[in-house]
């Protein structure tokens, strides 16, 4: 009988949180949030809810405590590449709300292709009851997969699929 310790996904009947707080020890996650996004508790309300990434982010590290989160934020595409390039080969995953960017670029989704890292693209909003021009992402293709209309929860829930697939 093999009584070595498995990494049970929690939501196994087999399995809960300790499972996947194991699956997580020393994990490397970069949060990334692309344009506008620093206004986030102030822009939009509706759509966007009244908090800041900045106020949500202990929330997200007291609930990963063996996950190393990183958060960086820009408005300028260039320096969102570099710092998908920099981590993109290090650490496990690069959770990415790439804003507007999602629907125009292509140099990111090159720059998605080009790492060893998976990356989950995250929307706060459900971007499929808004406008027609955010329902294509040009992104999508090249992530793992895209979660979006659970408002700020989108990050945990990307940052789960993460730690439970490493």
């Amino acid at each position: 009988m093999n009584t070595s310790k498995q990494n049970i996904p929690s939501n196994s009947p087999f399995g809960g949180q300790g499972a996947l707080e194991s699956a997580a020890a020393g994990a490397k996650i970069l949060v990334l949030n692309g344009p506008n996004l620093n206004l986030l508790g102030v822009r939009e309300p509706g759509i966007y809810g009244d908090s800041s990434f900045e106020a949500y982010l202990p929330k997200l590290r007291e609930r990963f405590p063996d996950v190393t989160i990183e958060y960086y934020q820009s408005n300028i595409e260039g320096e969102m590449i570099n710092k998908m390039q920099e981590v993109g080969f290090s650490y496990d995953g690069i959770v990415l709300n790439a804003g507007a960017y999602t629907h125009t670029s292509v140099a990111l989704h090159d720059c998605i292709r080009s790492l060893r890292c998976p990356v989950i693209e995250v929307h706060i909003s459900n971007v499929h009851t808004r406008e027609e021009f955010r329902h294509h992402s040009m992104i999508s293709a090249a992530c793992r997969g895209v979660i979006c209309g659970f408002g700020l929860d989108s990050y945990r829930l990307a940052i789960s699929s993460l730690v439970e697939s490493n």
